[in-house]
């Protein structure tokens, strides 16, 4: 069983699914890609950020996210959102969590903001000007804050 699930919904910069894609493998978790994907999974960029890790990662890809909710039956989903109410360290991570990010440009699908509002986990940044983080960096902080309060229990 992977320690945690990261989901990246119609990710499109092939570098960050690399970069989490190796992380991914460094800790142990499953990486679900739902499509549609802003490049090839084959992609010489994917490769590079993941470089020779990649053939170890538990990768699942799903057509959409009905498919991937019916294939996995995840019990507790966290989405992580600017949009979110509730700070990251606030929520209370378990074992086998799935963490839920967006595309890049436009984040989560509009209609998941309406189904999942309470769910909405944000990672603060006090700084003046930001309107994100960059996806890799949002994954590694949100998995690690999930591992820390589980710790040595993964």
């Amino acid at each position: 069983m992977a320690s945690f699930h990261l989901v990246l919904v119609a990710p499109e910069i092939p570098q960050n699914t690399g970069t989490i894609g190796r992380m991914a493998v460094s800790v142990g978790c499953t990486l679900h890609l739902i499509e549609p994907l802003g490049f090839s999974l084959e992609d010489k960029y994917v490769r590079r950020a993941g470089m020779d890790y990649w053939r170890h990662l538990d990768l699942r890809v799903y057509p959409d996210w009905e498919t991937f909710l019916e294939k996995n039956s995840p019990e507790r989903l966290f989405f992580f959102s600017t949009h979110g109410e509730k700070e990251l360290w606030d929520a209370e991570y378990r074992i086998g969590d799935y963490l839920v990010f967006g595309r890049e440009s436009s984040g989560l699908p509009e209609a998941f903001y309406r189904k999942y509002r309470d769910r909405l986990v944000r990672i603060p940044m006090p700084g003046t000007f930001s309107r994100s983080l960059n996806l890799a960096n949002a994954a590694s902080i949100a998995l690690y804050e999930a591992m820390r309060q589980t710790r040595g229990n993964w």
